[in-house]
């Protein structure tokens, strides 16, 4: 009994220490770091740069010289048969002799080398690979810079979840102790029964309060670890505190950056797209090219009339061939004019949509300037009220057990506590998400 007991204590030891091993601790930039790794998102996106590169040597291929072989098998079930003049089998003038060309199975075994010497449409493909492999790039970039932002605001949450329990909680004992306190003193009659319904309303809110953001922290957590990468069900913890993470984000610096609308992510995808728009023009432009190839081929021939090719003694017949192919698009009846025409469009609607990207830019850079600096003006506004609301709630509480304030006024200052508090997480928030926002679309993440 001894060793079973020596051996289920070792077990759960070992238990314990897997799960304690299993919880993983992240300050802000170590979770913004892993999710650059280990996203989903972020991993498609640099697959999508890896698919770029082999798509472009696929087309840089194209233009390489072609090696193909073939080997054909043929077996004459019934043979063709051919009519020739009967003379010349010393036959009647006039008539015609049956015969059957050849033997019934016959093996074809071919290799050709192409080469292209001129084709317009692939000069422009090898342009257009690069321009692709630039366009996955940019949305790498445009990839991590909305990563870190969701990561930003995915642990802001979290952590305002965790602190808006920990005041819940706090606040209930404080109501729980209040409570005990009016209860004694009305049943010795020296308080109405109406303080202690306040009381227990005001209890009766905050407990449904604590239960309903305990819920929300778990789902702030799923989300954080879903963000991440992480399996949801994965135990996290977060190393920054609220209060520094606010301190942290106010950097009013951020304010007067130029407001540089090359540097944008989105300004270059725009700037991407107007290329890629004119090299479709200079594709259809280059239809109307002819295209020039070279090739030489060479194969080896077996008649038979019984399946002997395997066979040392069976003759083959060698043959070559070189030979140079030139195309010339002569008429496509209004076609490709059609095409190219398309394409010009195409590429007047790219300029517009780069100038209207360039104008929306500005004034979305203008907007997060501007909420972060009211975000930043909030938060102060914010801490000064719920130094104002603690003051008056402890005030009404002195006055209230005093008998001087009634237990409605009691409650109604509480209840302003009880927003103050909450204000003031959210405005904390704001900030470190509105400074995510701004940096962001100046494509100058938070270092």
């Amino acid at each position: 009994m001894k060793i079973k007991f020596t051996i289920i204590l070792l077990f759960l030891g070992c238990i314990s220490s897997f799960a304690q091993e299993e919880i993983r601790h992240f300050s802000l930039e170590e979770a913004i770091d892993y999710a650059l790794q280990h996203n989903r998102t972020a991993k498609n996106a640099a697959l999508d740069i890896e698919a770029a590169k082999q798509q472009k040597w696929e087309t840089t291929a194209t233009g390489l010289p072609q090696i193909n072989a073939t080997v054909d098998y043929q077996n004459w079930l019934k043979q063709q048969v051919s009519l020739i003049p009967a003379e010349f089998f010393g036959g009647n003038q006039g008539e015609f002799a049956e015969v059957a060309f050849g033997t019934t199975q016959s093996v074809n075994a071919t290799a050709t080398l192409r080469q292209k010497l001129f084709d317009g449409s692939y000069l422009v493909g090898l342009q257009s690979a690069k321009v692709f492999l630039e366009i996955s790039k940019n949305a790498k970039i445009k990839t991590d810079l909305e990563i870190r932002k969701a990561v930003i605001e995915a642990y802001g949450n979290v952590l305002m979840a965790n602190e808006s329990v920990a005041i819940l909680e706090r606040n209930l004992a404080v109501l729980q102790k209040n409570l005990t306190e009016t209860i004694k003193i009305y049943e010795n009659g020296l308080e109405e029964e109406e303080s202690v319904e306040q009381l227990k309303i005001t209890l009766s809110s905050v407990q449904n309060s604590l239960r309903n953001t305990k819920r929300l922290q778990v789902l702030a957590k799923g989300m954080f670890n879903i963000t991440l990468g992480l399996p949801i069900e994965n135990e996290t913890e977060l190393t920054d505190d609220l209060t520094n993470l606010t301190h942290d984000n106010i950097d009013l610096s951020l304010l007067s950056v130029s407001d540089n609308i090359d540097n944008n992510i989105d300004y270059r995808i725009a700037e991407n797209d107007k290329v890629s728009k004119e090299l479709l023009l200079k594709l259809e432009k280059s239809k109307a090219l002819p295209n020039l190839s070279a090739f030489i081929n060479g194969g080896y021939i077996a008649n038979s009339n019984e399946f002997n090719f395997l066979d040392k003694n069976q003759k083959w017949f060698g043959s070559s061939l070189v030979g140079v192919s030139l195309n010339i698009p002569i008429f496509s009846s209004g076609g490709r004019s059609a095409a190219t025409q398309r394409a010009k469009i195409n590429v007047l609607k790219s300029e517009e949509d780069l100038t209207e990207t360039e104008q929306q830019l500005k004034l979305a850079i203008a907007s997060a300037k501007s909420d972060y600096q009211f975000a930043i003006a909030n938060y102060q506004n914010k801490k000064n009220n719920l130094a104002l609301a603690i003051r008056i709630e402890q005030k009404n509480q002195t006055k209230f057990f005093e008998g001087i304030a009634t237990s409605f006024e009691l409650r109604q200052a509480q209840t302003q506590l009880y927003t103050s508090q909450q204000e003031l997480l959210q405005s904390m928030l704001d900030v470190i998400t509105a400074k995510a926002a701004l940096t962001t679309i100046l494509n100058t993440p938070n270092k």
